[in-house]
């Protein structure tokens, strides 16, 4: 099983590219926590920007919202996932060293200011892609893409 747990992105441009990639990847399930945005909002209306950039794969990914990452990281650790931050932390390790086991969660973060601390500390570990240019990060959708993808399924 893989998973994808999306906290605190802000972009709704993002979380649908990021639905089309999960669907792609076949991630069996997406979980948007924090004041991450969901294809569907409060009052049961489609998010117009979310269903076009994903091109409707918002719904065909199975996905769960809720505020707490947290509790939903111990949830999948419970069922056996291994949950892995990808963030760049002096604990890290490189996405080419990492070995994916078959029950994988993976945690993005906010666009400016990644997977916050008390996140970090309930995962299993930290991977980040390693980067060779001036700047320090790619757009989250890039990198859930690259991580999704690096590895055959």
């Amino acid at each position: 099983m893989k998973y994808v747990i999306l906290h605190n992105i802000r972009s709704r441009h993002n979380v649908g590219a990021i639905f089309r990639t999960c669907d792609g990847a076949d991630v069996s399930k997406i979980f948007l926590t924090g004041y991450t945005p969901a294809p569907i909002d409060r009052f049961g209306r489609t998010v117009g920007e979310i269903k076009k950039t994903s091109l409707g794969a918002s719904e065909m990914v199975e996905w769960k919202q809720t505020d707490d990452a947290r509790s939903i990281i111990r949830l999948l650790q419970d069922k056996g996932a291994i949950v892995v931050a990808v963030e760049q932390a002096p604990n890290s390790i490189s996405l080419y060293d990492f070995d994916e086991p078959k029950n994988i969660a993976y945690v993005f973060g906010n666009e400016i200011t990644g997977v916050e601390p008390e996140v970090l500390a309930v995962c299993d570990g930290i991977i980040e892609i390693p980067m060779a240019g001036q700047k320090e990060s790619l757009n989250v959708s890039s990198t859930v893409a690259i991580i999704l993808f690096q590895k055959p399924a």
